[in-house]
């Protein structure tokens, strides 16, 4: 963890309704260095209630790995983009990892 209390080192899981809208995302966040990398999963199914109904759909999930001092602007940049009124845009600590491959993650800032 940082000294502000955030990890330093994050992935970020984003929906999406279809995999243009996933691509986009990604590309802009890639593009604008708020992610280093961001890997697609086509034909997720999620199951959620939403307005007092249960709901099934057919998504993309977005895996944006990054700095937790951006999550942020990460956020701000997918809601403008995002089609969905609420989307989903959490992130998970990344504890561990290849020392390089964070290394590469930190490259982001430079």
């Amino acid at each position: 963890m940082t000294d502000s209390g955030a990890f330093r080192h994050i992935v970020c899981l984003i929906t999406a309704p279809n995999f243009e809208e996933a691509e986009k995302i990604s590309a802009a966040l890639v593009e604008k260095k708020l992610a280093a990398c961001c890997s697609i999963i086509h034909g997720v199914v999620s199951i959620y209630e939403w307005e007092g109904k249960i709901n099934r759909a057919e998504e993309c999930q977005v895996f944006a790995k990054t700095l937790g001092e951006l999550f942020p602007a990460l956020m701000a940049e997918v809601k403008k983009i995002h089609s969905y009124d609420v989307p989903e845009i959490i992130a998970l600590p990344i504890t561990m990892g290849l020392p390089a491959y964070l290394d590469w993650i930190d490259g982001i800032k430079k």
